[in-house]
């Protein structure tokens, strides 16, 4: 989730390939404007709808986009073309990919033999699932990563924020402040540099999902923390009746968070 925005040219001559090698984070959907003939007021619909970024835009379906107001399907072909010159969706080498992940950095669990099963920690541009029995650690873990990612790479750190979604009220801030006093960190500064909202239900859990995106262009985030992306889930919707929905609407969510990563 690294937020990092690299230079990169401007001329409509070989836009893609230079942008292409250049971008490795987010770009803010404002770059859209007065390319391909997308007026600012495009840029400001396609913000309202949740699209932050234009790799978000790039990932969406074509008629996804159509439906939002303003936005017609010549409108839309527009943007998709121009998100697609800026954002690599094609074929790459073996080669590339490796280097590519060669980037990343892995989060510290605090827990040196965790790190080990891990392969060095949680590993930053990807979703981490944590799953256990009741009170086995996994909301002390979140609050753990939510420390550590602020630190230095050299010590198991990413360097960046962390944004905080609590779907079952579990969050404690002086958790964090324990973490901090183990790495010698400013307690104040570390609580400072995590983003926390509340979310009380699944349509909630989304909607602070896409303002997480919008979080993530501005500034560098390291990791974004969902505990838990489920639960809502389980009291929104019961029964066989709403099985589909519920997997639907989860399934987008999961989506999202893909995106995001």
């Amino acid at each position: 989730m690294d937020s990092t925005q690299m230079e990169h040219e401007h001329h409509e001559e070989g836009y893609a390939e230079d942008t292409a090698q250049s971008i490795v984070g987010p770009m803010p959907i404002a770059r859209l404007e007065g390319m391909g003939g997308i007026t600012g007021t495009d840029v400001k619909k396609l913000a309202e709808a949740g699209y932050h970024t234009i790799e978000a835009v790039a990932y969406t379906p074509k008629k996804t986009l159509i439906t939002l107001k303003g936005i017609s399907e010549a409108k839309a072909d527009k943007i998709i073309a121009e998100a697609s010159k800026m954002v690599p969706m094609g074929f790459r080498t073996a080669t590339d990919v490796h280097a590519r992940r060669a980037e990343l950095v892995h989060i510290t669990t605090g827990s040196s033999e965790l790190d080990k099963l891990l392969g060095g920690g949680f590993e930053t541009g990807s979703i981490t699932e944590i799953f256990g029995e009741f009170r086995t650690g996994k909301t002390q873990l979140c609050h753990t990563l939510a420390v550590t990612c602020q630190l230095p790479i050299e010590m198991g750190g990413a360097e960046g924020k962390c944004l905080y979604i609590d779907t079952e009220g579990t969050f404690r801030p002086e958790r964090c402040l324990a973490v901090a006093e183990r790495y010698d960190l400013a307690g104040e500064e570390v609580l400072e540099n995590i983003a926390y909202a509340r979310a009380y239900n699944s349509d909630h859990q989304t909607a602070l999902l896409i303002q997480a995106s919008a979080m993530m262009a501005e500034s560098r985030y390291a990791l974004l923390i969902v505990d838990s992306a489920t639960a809502l889930y389980r009291t929104d919707f019961s029964g066989r009746g709403e099985l589909s929905a519920r997997q639907m609407h989860l399934a987008r969510f999961l989506r999202a968070l893909v995106r995001l990563a």
